[in-house]
């Protein structure tokens, strides 16, 4: 377990801090465009990953202030849930809010010798867990990013992502990858390198407006109607691994030369091949794991190409949540009504430049 306080952690033994003005941040949802599963272990310790993602218009928020009773309260606008305790010690890990409790405690750990401050932490995320946008990931980036601003930590981008990281895959065990951390925090267009020993290296990318303006106006999300637990799908990929199973390992490699050519396409402007690099990543996909695709995505997906879109996969592990669509302008009414008339709900987004932020407020 990675235990080890970031660059310029407070001694155990800090007061603490001045309080000041409450503090909101937000750190955006990505869509996974090419390469999604190859940052993830053990591949991506023994190959090396590469996936390509973008950042939308959507949002995970966390507002972070002082409180004046010595009690640390907790409260998820989306979830409609709620906790407090008494502002003695660590919080329990026991199912309930468990993400933004373990931020908490880390910091109270790494900065305050595990002194508790008394806090009142709001979250609210703009999609629903399992939604393959990266929600979970984005929500401890967002918290993180806010107790950096309130208590002025001394944590850069690659700081915040790393340790958001180590707090959900290692401290909780939740399985996953590594790449919606520095998405949310990096933000934008960025090419991502995974290696060993968990080093990332994010290449952001400087992609033309004219190509961004068209990306946007081809894009619909289309939600599946299930929230799946991604968790499940990523274990097994990782023993597909392990076990050296030719046709997983395979796939992914197939999947690491997507992304590069994703990248490729949008640096060129090249949207017929990246439309390519979609689909071919897509069925690369499916032969990952079980449960990537359903019969239900399946079905989506049919409706949508008959109706004149010309390329889609699901952003995420798989096994449900959003479904990314690219149609010619023309053909979107054609392709959103064509859906809906099947239970589908598609809809249009923005790509977003700037990654997690925080602010006074």
């Amino acid at each position: 377990m990675d235990t080890r306080p970031p660059a310029g952690a407070r001694p155990t033994s800090a007061p603490a801090p001045t309080r000041g003005a409450p503090v909101r941040a937000r750190a955006p949802l990505r869509l996974g465009l090419a390469g999604g599963g190859t940052d993830v272990s053990p591949y991506a310790d023994l190959h090396g990953g590469a996936v390509m993602n973008a950042t939308i218009d959507r949002f995970v928020y966390c507002s972070l202030s002082w409180r004046d009773d010595q009690q640390v309260e907790l409260e998820s606008v989306d979830l409609a849930q709620s906790a407090r305790y008494p502002a003695t010690g660590l919080l329990p890990i026991d199912g309930r809010l468990d993400l933004p409790k373990a931020v908490y405690n880390r910091v109270m750990r790494d900065y305050f010798g595990g002194q508790a401050l008394p806090l009142h932490l709001t979250t609210y995320s703009q999609a629903p867990a399992g939604s393959g946008l990266g929600s979970s990931s984005t929500l401890v980036v967002a918290v993180l990013q806010a107790f950096t601003e309130l208590l002025s930590l001394p944590l850069g981008e690659y700081d915040v992502a790393h340790l958001a990281y180590v707090i959900e895959r290692v401290e909780l065990g939740l399985h996953g990858g590594r790449q919606d951390q520095y998405a949310a925090t990096f933000g934008g267009f960025n090419f991502m390198e995974f290696r060993d020993a968990d080093a990332v290296i994010v290449n952001p990318l400087r992609i033309k407006a004219a190509v961004i303006n068209e990306l946007e106006a081809q894009l619909l999300l289309c939600f599946s109607g299930v929230s799946r637990d991604s968790a499940t799908i990523i274990a097994e990929q990782s023993r597909n691994v392990e076990a050296g199973s030719s046709k997983s390992i395979e796939a992914m490699h197939r999947l690491k030369a997507s992304a590069v050519s994703m990248k490729e396409a949008l640096l060129k402007g090249n949207l017929a091949a990246l439309a390519d690099s979609l689909r071919e990543g897509w069925d690369s996909k499916r032969d990952m794991a079980s449960g990537i695709s359903t019969s239900h995505i399946e079905q989506a997906l049919r409706i949508a190409m008959a109706a004149g879109a010309h390329a889609g996969k699901v952003s995420g592990a798989g096994g449900g949540g959003f479904i990314m669509l690219l149609a010619p302008l023309e053909r979107r009414p054609s392709v959103i009504a064509a859906l809906a008339d099947a239970g589908f709900r598609a809809e249009s987004c923005r790509f977003t430049a700037e990654g997690a932020t925080a602010w006074r407020i």
